[in-house]
């Protein structure tokens, strides 16, 4: 078995449940989020990811117009 295959079934799970993508408006140059929002990046494998040397990419999109 490969050390990868060890949890790669939890992972998917977790990023089904979480989502891999996220719109957050932005009011006036600023993230407009509630009191109790916030922003987190999550690996959700315990082998691979960061820590092992791995890369992940993470593209971020703005769109909208100034008013």
């Amino acid at each position: 078995m490969h050390a990868w295959s060890l949890d790669d079934m939890p992972g998917h799970i977790k990023s089904t449940l979480i989502g891999a993508s996220v719109d957050i408006p932005i009011t006036n140059g600023k993230f407009n989020l509630g009191t109790w929002q916030g922003i987190y990046l999550c690996e959700h494998r315990n082998v691979g990811g960061w820590g092992s040397g791995h890369q992940r990419k993470i593209v971020v999109t703005i769109q909208g117009a100034t008013a």
